[in-house]
């Protein structure tokens, strides 16, 4: 089995390949782009888990040592991709993304339901050009509108339009219905799910 491709066709298998001999290495796509990337999901289970095989193979060549980790960062790869498939299939007839219901989420809540351009960048975590992205869509669409900063010349809000506001409305009753409420782990499974992601969030400096 090649490491580096997919386990089949409509499947991709995510693995660390700076560390898989052979493996080219490219760059990370830009956020416009991974905005855009359509989320795959499995059609139907694998006959085996291609991370334990994964796992196997990285323990025979001598890497024992990194496999449990390796196989640690596989799965949480993939597991993005499985919650993301669900995710998008809830946004994709409101023609949202996730980072656009992000945004529009974070304006709503926000007291006066606009924020500076470079603020939403800091809050969501992103990078100023996947915001501009991110509300050039949203504006297009009515749901959001960009207005003069009312005590500094140099800055941008946007403005979440009542548009805007039943659009995030209508999404979130969705996924909490049919992704937030049942995330597939159990009660138990999703705190202690939090807890260990919030530990490696802490510990990469994420807050």
């Amino acid at each position: 089995m090649n490491l580096c491709q997919r386990v089949r066709p409509g499947v991709q298998w995510t693995l660390p390949a700076a560390t898989v001999p052979g493996c080219q290495v490219g760059r990370e796509p830009s956020h416009e782009v991974q905005e855009r990337r359509q989320v795959v999901a499995t059609p139907k289970p694998l006959p085996t888990d291609p991370i334990a095989e994964a796992h196997r193979h990285w323990t025979a060549h001598g890497w024992g040592a990194a496999a449990d980790g390796m196989a640690a960062v596989t799965s949480l790869m993939r597991a993005q991709q499985i919650v993301l498939a669900r995710v998008d299939e809830v946004l994709r007839p409101l023609d949202l993304t996730f980072a656009r219901y992000e945004l529009l989420m974070l304006l709503m809540f926000s007291r006066s339901g606009a924020l500076p351009l470079n603020k939403i960048g800091s809050r969501l975590q992103v990078h100023p050009t996947s915001v501009t992205s991110a509300v050039d869509r949203l504006e297009a669409r009515g749901q959001v509108r960009r207005t003069p900063h009312p005590t500094d010349r140099r800055a941008i809000l946007a403005k979440i339009t009542e548009e805007g506001r039943v659009t995030a409305m209508a999404a979130t009753e969705k996924l909490n219905d049919t992704v937030f409420a049942d995330p597939g782990l159990g009660d138990g499974g999703v705190r202690r799910l939090i807890d260990l992601l919030t530990d490696l969030r802490r510990a990469a400096g994420d807050f």
